[in-house]
This record gives structure tokens, C-alpha cells and sequence, in this order.
């Protein structure tokens, strides 16, 4: 009986942990199919927080990100036609398995379906298995960075993107402390917590992990790695795309107070990653 989602290819890596190069990357790849939305969010939506797809989150998503991006003096009136096909799948109801499914109807020939959202990686480990059971094939990436340059660099990244990047200049170690502490930033560095959620969720074939430094110390090395995960023929990505940066955060030197904010929580975390059989990279110091 075919299974509700065929082959599908998450991506999970933690928030300014390179996920938005290897979608830029891996989007080139003939047998990965990606949705017009990087990240669409729907098993965080239907395991952890039903209000995630609200139709209004929907609607300013499309309206923001997708209906009033183009110039009709240079757009290709077919490309503008396939993306309003899919607007109108991602704007319709109910958000459920279906919906999701018909997100990535406009797949020819590619193997899988892929979605790269981080937010995944805080689905409960009941989810994992139930996902599964839906794919005829599933396979799930993680990918983690030093833990103090990712808090930083998301930090940075938060502060600039709601226009308060003043405050990088001015902010005590206190307020950014309690900043960093919020859950919308704070749940991204746990890395320890995701990796045993996958190890008690996912079968060892469905999952793989692996890290930032090691990603850019060999990118042609790396992208052979996640080929060979997902059972695919070797493809020559155009270095042009591969010497490209994405979604870079402002230029600002981390404090040197930063780190000590964070140093037992970091211990803490390097011990758990290692406790899950992992060899920390030579770069995290």
C-alpha cells in the first residue's frame, strides 16, 4: 500500500548552523525536490503547537513572502503560475497529512520530497516513529555548531532581523543573558536533548548528524556524505554556489563576558553530545 508521504528528507539543524547553505546547495541536486518554502513547519505544528499554520500566520506568510515578490516587467509568467498553484495548496485546509503531501505535488522525477525546518528538531520522540510509519523512506539530517559562536551568531541574527541590532552596542551581560535564555533562542542550543530524541525515534539508517566546522572544512567531502545517506548518485555542485553565504548576521565582535554567561551550560552540553558517541570538531576549542 503506498505510504502518505513516499521519500521524505528532513533537515532539522539547529538555527545558524549552515541549514540555509546545504537548502541552497542540495537544491541544485536533480533527485531532491524542495516546496517554494524552505521551511514549512507542519509536524512542529502537528506535534508541539497547533497555531503554528494558523490560517493567519498563512496568509501573512503568502502575502510577506511569496505574492508580492516578483516584477512583472522581468517575471516568467509559467515559474509565476507554478507558485501561485502551490500559494493556493499551502493556503488551503484542513492543515493535516494531506495538505502537507500536496505541498510537494509539483514533483517530477525526484526522489525525494525534501523540508528543512528546524523547528522539527523539538518534535517529541513519539512523533519520529509515527512520521515514519507514513514514509516509504525517511531521512533525517541534524546539524550542530559551537555552541557559543551559534548563540552569538543567533543573537546577532534575532536582534538585526526586528531592527534592534543597536542594542548589540549597548546591552549589559545581564540583558544578554536573559535574552539568549529565551526559549525561542535557548532551545536551539540543546543539542544533547535532539540527539537522544533521534536515537530513541529513528531508526540508526534514518538518521544522520553532523557538523558546521566540518561542513565548510571539506563542502564537496561533506555533500558526498549526505548523497551517500540518502542513497543518491554523486552530483557536481557548481562552486560558484558552494562559495556562497546565506542569511550572514551582522558584522560584530562577540563580548568577551559572552562566553562566561554560558559556560557550564556549554560543559554541559559538549559532555551530553559526546555521551551520545559524537567527536567534538578540533574547532570548538
Amino acid at each position: 500500500m503506498p505510504k502518505t508521504f513516499n521519500n521524505l528528507f528532513l533537515s532539522i539543524g539547529a538555527m545558524k548552523a549552515g541549514t540555509t547553505w546545504l537548502y541552497a546547495v542540495l537544491a541544485q541536486h536533480p533527485a531532491l525536490h524542495f516546496a517554494l518554502e524552505k521551511e514549512i513547519h507542519y509536524f512542529y505544528h502537528k506535534y508541539v503547537d497547533k497555531n503554528m499554520l494558523s490560517e493567519k500566520y498563512r496568509l501573512t506568510e503568502a502575502k510577506n513572502r511569496y505574492l508580492m515578490r516578483y516584477d512583472p516587467e522581468k517575471a516568467n509568467i509559467d515559474a509565476i503560475q507554478k507558485n501561485l498553484h502551490w500559494i493556493s495548496a499551502y493556503l488551503n485546509r484542513p492543515v493535516d497529512d494531506f495538505w502537507y503531501r500536496n505541498l510537494f505535488q509539483m514533483r517530477d522525477r525526484e526522489i525525494y520530497a525534501c523540508d528543512f525546518s528546524n523547528l522539527n528538531a523539538q518534535l517529541p520522540v513519539e512523533a519520529w516513529p509515527q512520521i515514519s510509519a507514513k514514509c516509504s523512506n525517511l531521512r533525517v539530517l541534524y546539524t550542530m555548531r559551537d555552541p557559543i559562536k551559534r548563540l552569538w551568531s543567533h543573537a546577532k541574527f534575532h536582534l538585526q532581523i526586528t531592527g534592534s541590532v543597536d542594542k548589540l552596542n549597548t546591552w549589559s551581560p545581564d540583558q544578554f543573558n536573559e535574552f539568549v535564555r529565551r526559549p525561542h533562542i535557548w532551545r536551539n542550543a540543546e543539542y544533547g536533548q535532539v540527539l537522544r530524541t533521534m536515537r530513541e525515534g529513528l531508526d540508526p539508517k534514518q538518521r544522520k548528524v553532523i557538523f558546521y566546522e566540518d561542513i565548510h572544512a571539506d563542502q564537496r567531502g561533506m555533500l558526498r556524505q549526505i548523497e551517500e545517506f540518502l542513497g543518491l548518485p554523486a552530483f557536481n555542485y557548481s562552486q560558484a554556489i558552494l562559495d556562497r553565504r546565506f542569511t550572514e548576521s551582522v558584522k560584530h565582535e562577540m563580548p568577551a563576558f559572552f562566553p562566561e554567561l554560558f559556560s557550564d551550560d556549554i560543559k554541559r552540553i559538549r559532555s551530553e553530545i559526546e555521551a551520545e558517541g559524537f567527536t567534538l570538531p578540533e574547532k570548538w576549542g
